[in-house]
């Protein structure tokens, strides 16, 4: 069962929660929804979208880390050598800023329409910036 709804550009995906991977990273998430931004396509790390966040806080540390999420997985970066961000990686994905290799807490996977996630991807990289918004179920 589904615990979010991920509308993004326009697509629309169900996701979970990695809730026993990443208990605090969810929960500080899940104080903040609905979660609305911008996805634009990242810089260094491959095929996956972004949203740079800045110095803005979670207040969250590293849990359920990697630097190689796999398409459909969530990660957040909480900050540190670069800004806070999530990415939704799309395809292959190394991780990393213009200071080298990062890691990011993997705390949402989504579970519906995983080659729809491949078609924003694509979208955001060659028509630019995509609404993005997180709500409940």
């Amino acid at each position: 069962m589904p615990d979010l709804k991920i509308t993004a550009g326009p697509f629309t995906f169900d996701a979970v929660f990695e809730h026993a991977k990443a208990p605090k990273t969810v929960a500080a998430f899940k104080a903040r929804l609905p979660f609305i931004s911008e996805v634009v396509h990242v810089r260094w790390s491959g095929e996956g979208v972004w949203m740079p966040l800045g110095d803005y806080q979670f207040g969250v540390d590293y849990e359920n880390h990697t630097s190689h999420p796999a398409p459909g997985h969530i990660i957040l970066y909480p900050g540190g050598i670069s800004e806070t961000e999530i990415l939704l990686a799309y395809g292959g994905v190394s991780f990393s800023s213009k200071v080298g290799q990062l890691a990011g807490n993997h705390f949402i996977t989504i579970v519906s329409d995983l080659d729809k996630v491949y078609e924003l991807g694509r979208m955001t990289l060659y028509k630019g910036a995509q609404p993005i918004r997180f709500d409940l179920v």
